[in-house]
Formats: structure tokens, C-alpha cells, sequence
């Protein structure tokens, strides 16, 4: 779904021939698990009874396979396999003692048409922290809506209920495993924190939280405290997409996607074992450095890639350039960028492995001057105006720092001349640049 170290599995199953859910996705802590059903509307004539059938075929039953799906991930995760023989097993352990997050989506398909009939719009499914359990079954004259979808079974988790439209702004909106995920939790929260919330339609819930932030400046469902029932009317969603700030957004991500196309890049030579370098040291650790790459939203892999352009750009062919990037976050690595011109008199594969050692020694060199790194993690590549590019990437685990090692570095660092007279730079990446901020790159 997202590429890189997001692990996403179809199809996967817990006994020969019976699926344990349609897509599994992992990353990190967040598992999200997926049930993709597709059931025909009915038309009686009665939209009380034809929503009600709908619901309990499309949704509720679907709900009951993933909280059965979570159980087995919970309590039976040695028993999952990736065949319908049941032959191959899932190759992750999960740890419900590491802070396990289950994610629970139904994709139902089928109401859309029936429901842009009757209620006119885009067809999404109505969302709502009122209906709950069988609430959601109940005729009009009982205070029942049909389309609105809340909470399943508040004991067993929340379930979000997306359809054909809303699956896909959601994914295209949320491009990163780390915005998905971001907004999976944060909707969670707020729908099952007490208050009453009414929205038209996911999107119109998507463009209130990606339009709003709190304390820590994180996208939220932030309201005035004072009010105890939200109501989020057909139109945010629209104002959302084609607003000035929206287009500006979208225009300033267009360098983050070069960082996405590095990422597979290194995945696919990591599994086809075409690396340059397939060193699996703490120093070189493929699995971190893809797993540091993917985890990052899309403003910082803006803010990264508009670092490096902004290098290359502005670097001379013959010199050679370092950068480190600060932490915006505890749980951030440090990042140091290097552009390292090709020598003269030396074959490609003398310059890769001068560049690849180079680049190991300035992560040292990192932690020297950054004693509280902990996660490091570098990059290289050609500088400006060379024909083709390729790329490094190194990892240091900090923790593994000792005397000897910053003896070493010590040395290194003036014998090559490392980070000795630095310049530093501020600045901040807005997610939505202001009219005059000008595209770092």
C-alpha cells in the first residue's frame, strides 16, 4: 500500500483455506487489518429494511471477522501464514508487549449509488459517534439514519468504515504509513472520547483534521471546548482540495516523491542482492535505514529531499559537502547528507567504496558532536553535474558508542577535515507554505 518497510500482506491466512483477513499492513507498532466486502444494495422499496440487510451483510459482519482476526493476531499470531496451504508463515513476530496498535478498516462496497440517490452528494458513508451497536439497524421512525455508520461494538475496538470513494482520498491524502496511521489514531480517540460527532462523509472529516492542529502541532480533531456536539456539514472537504493553501501544498510535495522513489529504489537492490554494499553491521543495517526512510510524513520527506536538491544545487562539481539534520521529534534519527565528487584516477567502484567509508566516518562523527544521537542515519550520492547518480546509505547505531570509537573518530574528524568549522542554518517547513515561501528546492 505505501512501498518501502511497510509490510503489506493480501490475502492472509490462519488454517488451510480459511483467511485470516484480505490485507494485513504492518509498520513499526501499527497493524492495520482490512476486510475489502462487496454486497448489492437492495431495493425493496423500503430504505429502512434495504440499509438494514446492507449493514449487517456489508459492515457488521465484517467487523465480527476482524475482531476475530485480532484475537488470532493477538493470542494465535504463531499460526499465521501467507499461503492458503498454510505452508509459508508470516515472517514478522508481533509484540503486544512493545505497544502493539491494531487498526480495524472495513471497505464496504455497494451503497455508494443508493446513497447519492436518496441523499444526494458524493455518496460516502455518513459518519457519526452516536450510532452504536444496534442503533445502526434501527427504522427512521426510531431515530435510526440510514448511510450514518458509528461505532460497532465500542467493547471491541472502533472499526472505521470507509467505502469506494472515501478508501481512495484517504490513501491518496495520506500517502505515508506515518500520516495514515497518524490519523487512524487520532480519529479513534476523538470518536471514542465522549463527545458526539456528526460528519457528512469521511472526507469532510479528513479535511477538518489535516486543516487543524494542536498543542504539539500535530494534525487533530481540535475543537472549542465549550461544545459537546460537532457537526461537520458536505463542503469542508471541497473548500479543503481547492484552496490556495492546498494547491500550494501540493505543488511543495512534489520534490518530497523523489525520497519515495529512493526508498524503492533501495528496497528492490536489497531484496534482488544488488546493493552496491551488502555489509548487515550495526553501522550499515539495511532493515534500519529503509525502516528510518518509510517512517518519515510527507513534510519532513519534503523538508529531507529539499535538503539534499538544495545541496546538490548549489555545490561545485569538485567539492565535497556535509549536512546534518536535526531531530524535529524524540523519536527521529539524526540525518547527514554527503555529496562526495568523483576523484580522478580512480575506477566507479574505488569511488563507491572511498564515498561508502567516508560516509560511515561522518555518522561517527555525528554522535562526536551530537553526543545525544542515538539513531543516525547517512546518505551520499554524486555531486552536481555528473552523468548518472547513485546512492549510499549508511546506519550507526549510537549505542553501541565507546571510548575507543570516539578516539578514532576524534582522529578521523581532523585528519579529514569533518564538521570542523560548521555553519548553521534554522529554518521551518510549513505544511502549507505561506504565498511568498519559496520552494527550497
Amino acid at each position: 500500500v505505501f512501498g518501502g518497510k511497510v509490510r503489506s500482506y493480501p490475502n492472509v491466512y490462519r488454517v488451510p483455506g480459511k483467511e485470516l483477513c484480505d490485507l494485513l499492513v504492518v509498520f513499526e507498532q501499527h497493524i492495520v487489518i482490512f476486510s475489502d466486502k462487496h454486497c448489492e444494495f437492495p431495493n425493496s422499496g423500503d430504505l429502512d429494511l434495504d440499509w438494514a440487510r446492507w449493514y449487517r451483510r456489508a459492515i457488521k459482519k465484517s467487523a465480527e471477522e476482524l475482531y476475530g482476526a485480532e484475537r488470532w493476531i493477538r493470542f494465535q499470531r504463531d499460526r499465521i501464514f501467507l499461503d492458503s496451504q498454510c505452508t509459508k508463515r508470516f515472517p514478522l513476530k508481533f509484540s503486544p508487549e512493545a505497544g502493539m496498535k491494531i487498526h480495524r478498516i472495513i471497505v464496504a462496497h455497494g451503497a455508494a449509488a443508493r446513497c447519492s440517490q436518496e441523499l444526494g452528494g458524493s455518496g460516502s458513508l455518513m459518519v457519526s459517534s452516536r450510532s452504536i451497536g444496534d442503533d445502526h439497524v434501527l427504522g427512521r421512525k426510531a431515530g435510526g439514519i440510514p448511510f450514518m455508520v458509528g461505532q460497532v461494538d465500542p467493547a471491541k475496538g472502533y472499526v472505521h468504515v470507509l467505502d469506494d470513494m472515501t478508501l481512495d482520498v484517504l490513501l491518496r491524502t495520506l500517502d505515508t504509513v506515518a500520516d495514515f496511521t497518524a490519523y487512524l489514531t487520532k480519529k479513534e480517540q476523538f470518536i471514542q472520547g465522549g463527545r458526539s460527532l456528526a460528519a457528512a462523509g469521511e472526507e469532510e472529516l479528513l479535511a477538518y483534521y489535516l486543516t487543524h492542529v494542536n498543542a504539539d502541532g500535530e494534525h487533530d480533531f481540535v475543537f472549542d471546548g465549550q461544545y459537546n456536539a460537532i457537526t461537520l456539514d458536505q463542503g469542508f472537504w471541497r473548500d479543503f482540495i481547492d484552496s490556495p493553501e492546498r494547491q500550494r501544498q501540493l505543488k511543495a510535495n512534489q520534490v518530497s516523491y523523489i525520497w519515495d522513489h529512493i526508498i524503492e529504489r533501495f528496497t528492490q537492490n536489497f531484496l534482488l542482492g544488488t546493493s552496491h554494499f551488502i555489509s548487515d553491521t550495526s553501522l550499515t543495517s539495511h532493515e534500519m535505514i529503509l525502516r528510518f526512510f518509510a517512517r518519515e510524513p510527507r513534510t519532513r520527506r519534503r523538508m529531507l529531499m529539499s535538503a539534499i536538491m538544495n545541496m546538490i544545487q548549489n555545490t561545485q562539481p569538485t567539492w565535497r559537502r556535509i549536512q546534518v539534520l536535526m531531530p524535529s521529534r524524540p523519536s527521529d534519527p539524526y540525518f547527514v547528507f554527503v555529496l562526495f565528487p568523483i576523484p580522478e584516477q580512480r575506477s566507479y567502484d574505488e569511488y563507491r567504496t572511498i564515498r561508502m567509508m567516508f560516509l560511515e566516518i561522518c555518522c561517527r562523527v555525528v554522535k562526536l558532536d551530537f553526543p545525544d544521537a542515538l539513531d543516525i542515519v547517512g546518505f551520499a550520492t554524486e555531486t552536481f553535474g555528473t552523468n548518472g547518480r547513485s546512492e549510499d546509505a549508511a546506519y550507526f547505531d549510537a549505542r553501541l558508542w565507546t571510548e575507543e570509537l570516539a578516539a578514532a573518530t576524534r582522529q578521523d574528524k581532523e585528519t579529514l577535515n569533518i564538521l570542523t568549522r560548521p555553519t548553521r542554518f534554522e529554518g521551518v517547513v510549513r505544511d502549507y507554505p505561506d504565498s511568498d515561501e519559496r520552494s527550497m528546492t
